[in-house]
């Protein structure tokens, strides 16, 4: 009796065998751990799933995303891509990781926000505002490592203009009054280099942000210039990279005399971009285009040794 008493207390104290994992390291763990606080959060709402369409189509979240640049040519590049049948596109800009109350709304909200797709599609989104943002690239990463990013530059000077472009108009259409190009970038007789849309040409800068999270091979980064002077060559360069079936073709793109730029051709539907696309820049003296130029010959050097390639930039 003493014996068979002896024997259950052993059997009560022994400790529990627990099945053993693999270990993972304190990145991958941190990352997880992100993932599982924002799941835990948008359960709380309604269970964290994936919306599932009866066509077997569902919601899921982006494998690649299209970061930026503003003004460097994200919608051109999104609806060439999106021409391809296993692409499935969002249509506006998310602006997930970049804006706090989006963000804070979880990856359930991020989800849905998101187009139905087929199992063998990549569901892509883009926000150019992204790519200059410096909380996105850690928040891109804590919820998929993996993840394919596209990134469109543009000529450094010429991205600026087009910025600059773009707001006129905003305030034109709203018929507010808005200043000269001139009274953003001269400064007490300078370069005013605190203009935000000359730090968002300083590309080498942010890109140093996304490479602490992302290997350079995860980033493509596609030459702006260079698809609007001839969109079929970069857009190949496009469909390997994310490792897709070669189905976008010469074909699929015809220049378009009136709009100045190329235009999509679509199993027989052409398709141009808005009309707020190509817009005429302001006229800018030659001397302070120039010292623009100047400006950013050395971020320029140190972005190509950076990425390891050049553009055909002033």
């Amino acid at each position: 009796m003493a014996a068979f008493l002896l024997g259950a207390v052993l059997l009560i104290v022994q400790p529990q065998i627990v099945p053993s994992r693999p270990a993972i390291n304190s990145n991958a763990e941190a990352s997880q751990s992100v993932q599982r606080e924002l799941l835990k959060k948008t359960s709380q709402k309604n269970d964290f799933k994936e919306n599932i369409h009866s066509n077997g189509s569902c919601q899921q979240l982006p494998q690649t995303i299209i970061i930026g640049v503003r003004k460097g040519g994200t919608r051109a590049l999104l609806e060439m891509l999106s021409l391809h049948p296993d692409i499935a596109a969002a249509e506006s800009e998310v602006h997930f990781f970049d804006w706090e109350d989006h963000y804070r709304n979880g990856l359930q909200w991020y989800i849905n926000q998101m187009p139905f797709s087929y199992p063998h599609q990549i569901t892509v989104e883009k926000t150019p505002a992204y790519f200059t943002s410096p909380k996105v690239p850690e928040r891109v990463y804590n919820m998929n490592q993996s993840m394919r990013l596209l990134l469109i530059l543009r000529d450094p000077s010429e991205r600026v203009l087009s910025d600059y472009t773009q707001v006129f108009y905003n305030h034109m259409q709203k018929h507010k009054p808005y200043p000269s190009i001139e009274q953003f970038l001269i400064k007490n007789g300078e370069l005013n280099v605190d203009y935000k849309a000359i730090n968002r040409s300083l590309y080498y800068i942010h890109m140093q942000n996304w490479l602490k999270y992302f290997p350079l091979d995860h980033i493509h980064i596609v030459d702006g210039d260079k698809l609007i002077k001839d969109p079929f060559p970069e857009i190949e360069k496009v469909e390997r990279f994310l490792k897709l079936s070669p189905q976008i073709n010469a074909s699929n793109f015809y220049f378009n005399k009136t709009k100045g730029f190329y235009c999509l051709r679509d199993s027989g539907r052409e398709r141009c971009l808005h009309e707020s696309k190509g817009r005429a820049h302001p006229q800018v003296d030659t001397w302070l285009l120039e010292k623009l130029q100047e400006y950013f010959h050395e971020p320029n050097k140190k972005f190509f040794e950076l990425v390891g390639r050049t553009f055909d930039w002033h």
